[in-house]
């Protein structure tokens, strides 16, 4: 999966909510000032050309939907992240976040609440 830029990665954001969209739908929802109209159209042909959407025409407007999920994305991302700065340890990610105080004991405690409910 190829990694997005920020522009494509907020207009995804964006995108994955609504679920099927035209480009209009995104730019109403982007905070001012908005780009441009052709801008966000780039930008959806990028989505589309790397894989992450995908386009039909209802009538005179092009409908795209995302070709893989939120979810998928932040999965592949999160583990690249992990990989590349954490040694392949969640454990040490969690440690990290934790010095640098990111992350306070009431959220290490849910996080530990989290786990141990997902095992049973």
């Amino acid at each position: 999966m190829e990694r997005l830029t920020p522009q494509e990665e907020s207009v995804m954001l964006l995108i994955w909510p609504l679920g099927e969209c035209a480009i209009k739908d995104v730019v109403d929802k982007m905070e001012e000032p908005k780009p441009p109209y052709t801008t966000v159209a780039s930008i959806f042909r990028n989505l589309e050309n790397k894989g992450f959407l995908t386009k039909r025409r209802f009538g005179n407007v092009k409908v795209f939907k995302p070709k893989i999920s939120e979810a998928a994305y932040k999965t592949h991302f999160l583990s690249g992240v992990v990989e590349n700065y954490f040694d392949n340890s969640y454990k040490e990610l969690v440690s990290f976040f934790a010095k640098e105080q990111k992350v306070t004991s009431d959220e290490l405690e849910e996080i530990i609440r989290l786990i141990e409910n997902a095992r049973k």
